[in-house]
């Protein structure tokens, strides 16, 4: 007879109080969350302390829950000490709560997004043709908007009428993203920790941006409207001529997002676009500003805030506008939910997939398992999915993307 024990051994209980308090949980949050119940008159909170004191080592199961819950690979809580933070660059949000949960899965997908880069980086090296972004760093030193412009611009062949000849916004920003990734950057659409319960609201990110001379990252929140992906995609490019690796979102205040905010409106608008918008302080505003966003390719709030920047509108006025957008780009979000509900099936997931990794990382692993530097495995975790979908997901990328 065999016996199968569940207990795990070798777990480190300064892991795992490392691993929940990074995750923002108290013991009784946690404990809720991985369904660790009462028992023998004991509650699951205290029983979870147990466990953080040495005291029994939780089960299999349990601790796969603590994996899931606390966003940490299982391997994780065998480590004899905390591994030390992974360096992510500057933070440059203006947000007031750090410990937010928000804040905790965006930490979640930036290490993800940075042990993808890394694995990207590692292929890259071993290619003999490979060869340094010479955008990255470029403008490093630049302060002012309008020469730092012109020189991404030049740098990604950007042409404003063919941008805005194109139909719709994702359109514009598909012809956006192929200019940048024809240049060496990988761009990624990413906004949750890989399942919709997950999303981070683009007011606790909107971007982020990993100024490396081999492989640099820009990653977009596609929680965010379409509509806003080409500025935001721009803005992290200003950060990646500046040489400048770090997270952006909230208001900008001053300083480096400043600058790349103005440098991305510079790209897309030119300055007697804000200043001849017929502006009569009523409802018709909102027209006036429709009009141009749609020429333009670019959001509401976009338009919106260039006339607060160029003194058109209040600072009052441009919050009633930027919160007006908002309220009906969510209400829009939310009937086309309800839409997608009443139809069959749905979008293929590996069309989806490959949509938000992009040409140029799908590119890149295609070719290691051609040529057999990478395996399955290692292209699974740089795609970030199961190894089964890797060759699936790889296949007809050309067709995907026609």
């Amino acid at each position: 007879m065999v016996v199968h024990c569940e207990v795990v051994a070798g777990v480190n209980p300064n892991i795992l109080i490392w691993a929940r308090e990074t995750a923002g949980l108290d013991l009784e949050s946690a404990a809720r969350k991985i369904s660790l119940n009462a028992a023998r008159g004991v509650s699951g909170a205290d029983r979870l302390a147990a466990f953080e004191a040495g005291e029994g080592s939780p089960s299999s199961t349990l601790l796969a829950r603590m994996a899931q819950q606390y966003h940490r690979p299982l391997l994780t809580f065998y480590l004899p000490e905390r591994p030390e933070p992974a360096e992510l660059g500057q933070d440059f949000r203006t947000l007031p709560d750090q410990g937010d949960p928000s804040n905790v899965l965006l930490a979640t997908l930036l290490r993800d997004v940075k042990a993808r880069q890394s694995l990207v980086r590692d292929t890259l090296e071993d290619d003999d043709e490979a060869e340094s972004v010479a955008l990255v760093a470029s403008q490093q030193g630049v302060t002012e908007a309008g020469p730092l412009a012109a020189a991404l611009a030049e740098a990604i062949g950007f042409d404003r009428a063919e941008y805005r000849a194109r139909a719709y916004a994702d359109d514009a920003f598909t012809y956006l993203r192929g200019l940048v990734e024809a240049r060496g950057v990988f761009v990624i659409l990413a906004g949750d920790c890989g399942h919709w319960s997950t999303a981070i609201e683009v007011n606790v990110f909107r971007g982020f941006a990993i100024a490396d001379q081999l492989a640099p990252f820009i990653v977009i929140n596609d929680q965010d409207a379409k509509a806003a992906w080409s500025f935001t995609l721009l803005h992290e490019l200003a950060h990646l001529l500046l040489g400048e690796t770090g997270v952006s979102g909230g208001a900008p205040q001053a300083g480096i997002e400043q600058l790349c905010n103005d440098t991305a409106a510079a790209v897309l608008i030119a300055p007697a676009e804000i200043a001849n918008l017929v502006l009569t302080g009523d409802a018709a505003d909102i027209a006036a500003i429709d009009a141009l966003a749609n020429q333009a390719r670019v959001s509401r709030s976009m338009i919106a805030y260039q006339l607060l920047r160029a003194r058109r509108i209040s600072v009052a006025r441009w919050e009633g506008l930027r919160d007006r957008f908002r309220a009906e780009w969510i209400a829009l979000k939310a009937r086309e939910r309800e839409q997608n509900r009443a139809k069959d099936g749905g979008p293929n997931w590996y069309i989806v997939r490959r949509h938000r990794l992009g040409q140029a990382l799908l590119a890149v692993a295609r070719q290691g398992i051609a040529d057999g530097s990478l395996t399955p495995t290692r292209a699974a975790r740089m795609l970030g999915v199961k190894p089964m979908a890797v060759y699936p997901l790889l296949a007809d990328i050309r067709r995907a993307y026609a």
